[in-house]
């Protein structure tokens, strides 16, 4: 199944509430009408705005100009638990504590976050469920976001992937966190992917003749990493798919994603150096999730984040699991940090 369409009855509700919303082909949503700098709307508006956030990835509020930091945390607010969940560094030349800010010049913000396919907050055990991008300077020569559609890339995976990635548990290089590869998505009912390609440190294998796990060996994580970014690659419209898009930036733009529907990474422009890609700059925020999770199925029985005896009693000789870093490392060509 594709990216869903709009829903036209929702459609039809925001406009009577002068909000209007757009397609973006082949994924997300272009609204207008709403100004971020207000009071936020009623709840009835609210769902129905995170209701197409989670059907279609992601909300782009155009023409907004250019929100201080107060007024970007101000909307960030409107989603989600309606309050922030902020973990990052603090660059010097933020304008507070909840700003990510991130750049191509190490002197304006921080550098070569996120150039491989991933969700934020994954060293949670409950990720954040919305992500706010604010646009402050546009690059002359670009510096897109790429997004992906999770859903629509698990329904893309042949029948018997599915099956074996809906048995996988990640296991996060820095925290220990477990999070399922395939889950349910809590609003839009959709089955996903899932899977931080840059801070992952192993995987284990929920077996079927065993009620135990296995954690997978070397060349059978290279096998998963490599399969999950060639099926997130292969969405995007460059490529000839149709769950995935390079989104180019105009000034003023303001985009929330729902964490748990889309990955995403930098374009690789985005990291090309200020003097000959012009000044990017962009401030991220991370909303709190209402909710836990994604979490393996609780019949799996569990811990929240990965023991000693755990990892020792699912290694079956020639298990991997990197702790600390970048985890393990699939693709070395690939330094930087996420």
């Amino acid at each position: 199944m594709a990216v869903p369409d709009l829903s036209p009855s929702t459609v039809d509700f925001l406009a009577q509430h002068g909000i209007h919303v757009v397609a973006i082909d082949p994924l997300g949503a272009r609204v207008s009408g709403l100004d971020l700098r207000a009071a936020p709307p009623s709840p009835e508006v609210l769902g129905a705005l995170e209701a197409e956030m989670a059907s279609r990835g992601f909300l782009v509020f155009t023409d907004q100009g250019i929100l201080s930091g107060d007024e970007q945390v101000h909307c960030s607010e409107f989603w989600g638990a309606r309050e922030m969940h902020s973990t990052h560094g603090v660059h010097p030349r933020a304008p507070n504590r909840h700003i990510f800010r991130l750049s191509n010049d190490s002197s304006v913000g921080i550098t070569g976050v996120g150039p491989q396919w991933h969700n934020d907050g994954s060293f949670e055990s409950s990720i954040f469920s919305h992500v706010g991008y604010h646009i402050i300077r546009v690059p002359e020569q670009g510096g897109d976001t790429q997004f992906v559609h999770q859903g629509a890339a698990f329904d893309a995976l042949p029948k018997e992937k599915q099956e074996y990635w809906s048995r996988l548990v990640t296991i996060n290089a820095t925290s220990g966190v477990l999070h399922p590869m395939v889950q349910d998505h809590p609003i839009s009912g959709r089955r996903s992917v899932y899977l931080h390609l840059g801070m992952t440190g192993g995987i284990f294998e929920k077996t079927d003749d065993l009620n135990d796990l296995r954690l997978l060996e070397h060349d059978e994580l290279l096998d998963v990493f490599r399969s999950y970014n060639a099926l997130l690659n292969a969405g995007l419209v460059e490529n000839g798919g149709r769950y995935g898009m390079s989104y180019p930036y105009k000034q003023g733009d303001c985009i929330f994603i729902d964490n748990w529907a889309i990955a995403h990474r930098a374009s690789p422009e985005a990291h090309l150096d200020q003097s000959k890609q012009g000044l990017r700059i962009l401030h991220r925020t991370t909303v709190k999730s209402p909710r836990p999770g994604p979490l393996p199925p609780k019949t799996w029985q569990l811990p929240t984040v990965v023991t000693q005896n755990l990892l020792m009693s699912a290694d079956r000789g020639e298990g991997v699991f990197v702790a600390g870093g970048l985890g393990f490392r699939w693709d070395p060509d690939i330094h930087m940090q996420n």
